[in-house]
């Protein structure tokens, strides 16, 4: 298991290195000039070599790169062109209102769809298994920003007893009015990553729920809740938890579209900002923040995966033999 831990971190760097070397290659191909966002428009050739000299553009593409991957590993992720500020403290300041996001729907999702997906699985002939089925199904071909708008039009306007966007300047040390104001976007990444998650765990289940030790347990005389506990559910975790770490890395990476619904001042807004300025120091640390944060959680859920079922262990230590 040390072994694999070992292996799995080596890749997990390999990994962010290549995605970015990727990553600089791609902005540098695209038109235009880094030194862009720092001139105005009708600059002398004077200004903008002086621009290209202070962004360090004029220099060999090899040269970049050394240097920025160099400043990265250091932990500095360099100075915005446009604010000036640096790019680490912005990305950490937007990652306080990303994070709890995130990290609040997941775990709201969860605590729906396990459930919920047991029971569609397990009643399915019955009518309310049906219908968490169904609602399911809806909520997979709903659209995030089409359901926060309409829950912005029910709570915020209708009812007006939750805020239709916005964060407090003062962050989180308004706690209270931090979290109300988070309210209505967990909600809808919630709703639609449980949807999702519904329709997997019913599927585990009902994979497990067939399978020869399940049946074998009942032979036995376990009822199938019981033989289910024993022996199904580590199973069917299996496949679940790896769902829900592409959910987790997923939601994290679209957070730019729930952002943008509702005025959040997170990752994805500072992204489509760095874009729409051509600050190409804040649209790197962004991606790069947002790489590592995938890996790491790839990461998590293949360990989650072999700490849930020790078969996958078993094979670990028989392909390093």
């Amino acid at each position: 298991m040390i072994r694999y831990l070992l292996r799995r971190g080596l890749f997990l760097v390999v990994s962010l290195v290549i995605a970015s070397v990727v990553l600089f290659l791609l902005l540098r191909v695209l038109p235009g000039d880094p030194a862009n966002a720092l001139v105005a428009v009708g600059a002398t050739d004077e200004q903008i070599e002086a621009a290209r000299e202070q962004v360090g553009s004029n220099l060999p593409l090899l040269q970049q790169f050394t240097t920025w991957i160099a400043s990265v590993a250091s932990g500095d992720l360099g100075t915005s062109f446009v604010s000036g500020l640096s790019v680490g403290d912005e990305v950490a300041a937007r990652l306080r209102v990303t994070l709890p996001l995130t990290l609040i729907a997941f775990l709201v999702a969860v605590v729906i769809a396990v459930p919920c997906g047991y029971i569609a699985a397990t009643r399915a002939r019955t009518w309310y298994g049906a219908a968490l089925n169904a609602v399911a199904q809806l909520g997979i071909a709903v659209p995030v920003f089409w359901l926060g708008m309409i829950l912005i039009v029910i709570f915020a306007l209708n009812l007006r007893i939750l805020p239709a966007g916005g964060f407090p300047l003062g962050g989180w040390a308004d706690a209270p009015t931090a979290l109300t104001s988070l309210v209505l976007p967990i909600a809808t990444v919630a709703i639609i990553m449980s949807a999702s998650l519904i329709r997997y765990v019913r599927s585990a289940v009902l994979d497990v729920a067939g399978s020869d030790f399940v049946r074998t347990a009942r032979a036995m005389g376990s009822s199938f809740g019981l033989a289910m506990w024993r022996h199904g559910l580590r199973s069917a975790a299996v496949p679940v938890v790896a769902v829900m770490g592409m959910e987790l890395a997923s939601t994290l990476l679209g957070a730019v579209v729930i952002e943008q619904v509702f005025a959040l001042p997170g990752l994805g807004s500072l992204l489509v900002t760095g874009i729409a300025e051509h600050d190409y120091p804040v649209i790197q640390g962004v991606l790069v923040i947002s790489t590592l944060a995938v890996l790491v959680i790839g990461f998590a859920a293949d360990i989650a995966q072999r700490i849930i079922d020790p078969r996958l262990r078993d094979r670990l230590s028989e392909a390093s033999a």
